[in-house]
């Protein structure tokens, strides 16, 4: 049995190599189709270790409030999202006095939705900028409810917020860009949308998959209110006790509602999520677009499966003879649909082989090129397009392999 395959494979590979520009032409849409596979999944496999690493870093236990539900929106905001009324800090106030399941709780200010996280603001010193940051005025105990370490200096502290003092803790990509030889950024003075604020600590790049900025540049809350008073747009973050997450989410969004003043029949005013609904979102997203890509692989696997069987059927017609003689020394009907579907297998699975390697190529210049666009070759999408590859090979090989061994001896050793 092994020797009769190992001959097969053998026959295969011989008459594909006779045939190399038909053979490649032939394969083209199996490689196009695992290229696509390979591509697409790898940067959706990149991307969700990037999110779940990045939201895990802000612990497990961290439930995000803001007006509208943070995380990822299809289709944008609905009307009625749009014109919500601001956190405010009343209503923070009502949390911090009601959420008895919450062991603190951090808030951050910032003048407008399109200024968080989208900010066209620019830090500056001497001849150097960083833009665009994201730059809003946050309590002392951020970094402790965010999960955030600092690779330098400190963060600010309460007698800092209370006097409202001059102070900035910036990312480290905030750090690099305005200091780009390696300078110590602590204890110098910046320049912050036009005003000048002392650098008193840098935040420690992420622990997250590839080479993301961390644009972040804070101040106190006070100053920041201070400095903008017209400033209304707020987001909170609470760190519930161990084990108490769902009495925290309950009792934050019981005094949101109160506080807002949201009838007992209306829709929350206000949108609550944790790293776990946040990835369950993206999750979401990533196994739709998964789908598509099924469909567009698929239509690619279609196109050279309906090749391979138009180059079999062919190749049962140029081989006739060959056929003939087999038969006629013995060969029996399974031996010939074993070589022919050896040879369709042999086609499609060197254009799965192919695929992978241009796949995995793709992945790397991704990597390379797009550094803040993660790519990660998936095992799954590997092994995936060997198996469909090869699953083509047989599926649109056996028509030709049965019209191959149903020929008549006879007949195949007259045919010219």
């Amino acid at each position: 049995m092994a020797a009769h395959f190992s001959e097969n494979l053998q026959l295969a590979v011989d008459t594909v190599r006779q045939h190399k520009l038909r053979s490649l032409l032939t394969i083209l849409g199996v490689f196009v189709g695992t290229v696509t596979l390979m591509a697409i999944g790898s940067i959706l496999t990149g991307m969700n270790n990037l999110v779940v690493q990045q939201l895990r870093g802000f612990g497990t236990d961290t439930i995000f409030v803001y007006k509208f539900t943070p995380g990822i929106h299809v289709g944008g905001l609905t009307r009625a999202e749009r014109l919500r009324k601001p956190i405010s800090q009343a209503n923070i106030r009502a949390v911090e006095e009601q959420c008895t399941a919450c062991q603190a709780i951090t808030a951050q200010v910032f003048t407008g939705f399109t200024n968080y996280g989208t900010s066209s603001d620019a830090a500056q010193y001497h001849n150097h900028d960083a833009t665009p940051i994201q730059f809003t005025g946050a309590t002392p105990n951020a970094p402790q409810v965010l999960n955030r370490t600092l690779s330098a200096g400190r963060y600010f502290n309460q007698f800092e917020n209370e006097h409202r003092e001059r102070v900035v803790v910036i990312g480290d990509s905030v750090a690099k860009a305005l200091f780009p030889h390696g300078g110590n950024a602590v204890g110098k003075t910046i320049l912050v949308d036009g005003l000048d604020f002392r650098v008193v600590g840098v935040f420690a790049q992420q622990k997250i998959t590839g080479n993301r900025q961390n644009l972040t540049v804070q101040i106190p809350y006070n100053t920041y209110h201070k400095l903008y008073p017209e400033a209304r747009e707020h987001f909170f973050a609470a760190a519930a006790k161990p084990g108490e997450m769902s009495e925290a989410i309950g009792q934050i969004r019981g005094a949101l509602r109160r506080s807002r003043g949201d009838g007992w029949n209306a829709p929350d005013s206000f949108g609550i999520a944790t790293a776990d609904s946040i990835i369950g979102q993206f999750h979401d997203i990533t196994a739709e677009i998964a789908l598509v890509i099924v469909v567009i692989a698929s239509i690619g696997m279609l196109i050279g499966g309906v090749g391979v069987m138009n180059i079999m059927l062919v190749s049962v017609t140029e081989r006739t003879r060959e056929i003939g003689v087999r038969k006629a020394i013995g060969a029996r009907r399974r031996d010939i649909i074993a070589q022919f579907l050896s040879e369709a297998v042999v086609l499609t699975a060197a254009g799965g082989v192919l695929g992978i390697a241009g796949g995995w190529l793709i992945s790397l210049l991704i990597n390379v090129l797009l550094p803040n666009l993660p790519s990660s070759v998936p095992l799954w999408a590997v092994i995936t397009g060997l198996t469909v590859s090869a699953g083509v090979g047989v599926f649109f090989g056996l028509a030709p392999a049965v019209k191959a061994s149903r020929l008549d001896p006879v007949e195949a050793l007259r045919y010219e």
